[in-house]
């Protein structure tokens, strides 16, 4: 990990000291995911299953999920496995069916002019879950759940097969869990392009979907973020790309707690970023001499040091400055370690999940705390937050007159017609006054 002396900098250096990974938004990644889409465009399945064998080395197929299927997946699996799933899944639930948005009352701003905001699911949904090297099956839960508890009517789950083709029993337990009847196994951009376009597959149709989440590689985000610039494309729910953790410790924290935190994220994807922000010289070097203990102990051990040299350790004046660094950074995950950290939450404008105190793990959110740990990368918090039950749904205002409330708000509707030359509109509302 690069150390910085963030006193030292200037205002561009401190940008350049927080610049993500360069390969994010490499030209190669952006060609080749432009020509991937311009194939399944003009293609439709034939093309998606091109790409698949090519990058996935295995055809789409389509997973339903029987009672048969969830009965072998759960026997594949040891008991604890399947309850611990079970448990997440019902906190991610409870979670979501807390904070769904409700119709607001209505708000009377004139005389018998009455207006409020009512919420309503969207039609479809198109749910990317990272696979591949490591079966993501908590993005699945992160993802599905809400969308159910929002009231989505189409839900369609896409996740990469495993390297020799198949699906991870606890990714069919997943999707049994949050109530879907199939999972379909393709990745990368070809996946995200069959649900843009919507494509017929020889397993069956997948339609093209009105919005589309989840997290991914390089390659998942700028296949999102190109799809929603083309004429009529899918809505998108952030930028979702790899895995962000910022760490902000003070003397008091626990090294081999930080360190651990740090290498979570770091075996994510080599495209993965970790910083460290200290008040505390010393305090940087315990924590990297146990990064550097702990990692040579991981299974994953090479994605996680390649992860590394995209790391940057950051000695700050105080806590504000280790603030300003959050807050111009806008970290995916923001672990705050330090005494009294319910304080510095405060200071915090932009972070996707923040996680208080040293008990407060990060991983803990990845899996079973409760709120979705899909989140904005790419500094995106510092404008949108992660995804809720919000995400799957609109709002449209509705608005009530009364007689005498038209005739209340119609001359001043009438007359700021006029003032724009709208002469059409003005006349709309002297009707409502007249009548």
């Amino acid at each position: 990990m690069k150390r910085i002396d963030w006193s030292s900098l200037d205002d561009a250096g401190r940008k350049a000291a927080l610049a993500r990974p360069a390969r994010r938004t490499s030209g190669d990644v952006t060609n080749v995911v432009r020509d991937i889409l311009d194939d399944v465009r003009e293609r439709g399945g034939a093309a998606v299953v091109d790409w698949c064998v090519r990058l996935d080395k295995a055809p789409p197929r389509r997973i339903a999920i029987t009672e048969q299927a969830v009965a072998e997946a759960r026997n594949a699996l040891p008991p604890a496995d399947t309850r611990a799933l079970r448990m997440a899944a019902e906190n991610v639930r409870i979670f979501h069916q807390a904070t769904r948005p409700e119709d607001t009352p209505f708000v009377e701003t004139t005389p018998g002019v009455r207006s409020k905001l009512a919420w309503r699911p969207i039609a479809s949904a198109g749910l990317y879950v990272p696979g591949g090297t490591a079966p993501l099956f908590s993005s699945l839960l992160m993802l599905a759940i809400p969308a159910g508890v929002a009231g989505v009517g189409e839900r369609v789950a896409v996740t990469p097969p495993g390297k020799d083709g198949s699906v991870h029993p606890a990714m069919i337990l997943a999707a049994a869990e949050a109530g879907l009847d199939a999972l379909w196994l393709m990745g990368g951009a070809q996946a995200i392009a069959a649900l843009t376009f919507g494509v017929e597959l020889e397993d069956g149709t997948i339609p093209a979907c009105g919005k589309l989440f989840g997290p991914g590689n390089a390659y998942v985000a700028e296949a999102k973020k190109q799809a929603a610039a083309l004429p009529g494309g899918p809505a998108v729910d952030m930028p979702a790309g790899p895995s962000e953790l910022m760490v902000i410790v003070d003397r008091d924290a626990a090294p081999e707690i930080a360190a651990a935190d740090l290498l979570s994220q770091a075996e994510h994807d080599t495209d993965a970023q970790v910083i460290l922000v200290s008040t505390s010289r010393a305090t940087i070097d315990y924590v990297l001499a146990e990064v550097e203990a702990q990692v040579s102990t991981l299974p994953r051990e090479a994605v996680a040091r390649a992860s590394l040299q995209e790391g940057r350790a950051i000695l700050v004046r105080d806590l504000d400055a280790a603030c300003e660094a959050a807050n111009l950074y806008g970290p995916e995950h923001l672990a705050i370690q330090v005494e009294y950290a319910e304080e510095l939450v405060e200071r915090i404008q932009a972070a996707g999940a923040v996680f208080v105190g040293r008990f407060a793990a990060e991983t803990l959110g990845d899996y079973a705390a409760g709120p979705s740990h899909v989140l904005p990368t790419d500094g995106g918090a510092r404008t949108l937050g992660g995804v809720t039950t919000a995400s799957f749904m609109t709002t449209m205002s509705v608005q009530q007159v009364d007689r005498d409330g038209a005739r209340r708000l119609a001359p001043v509707a009438a007359r700021l017609a006029r003032m724009e030359g709208l002469e059409a509109h003005a006349r709309a509302a002297d009707l409502r006054s007249e009548a």
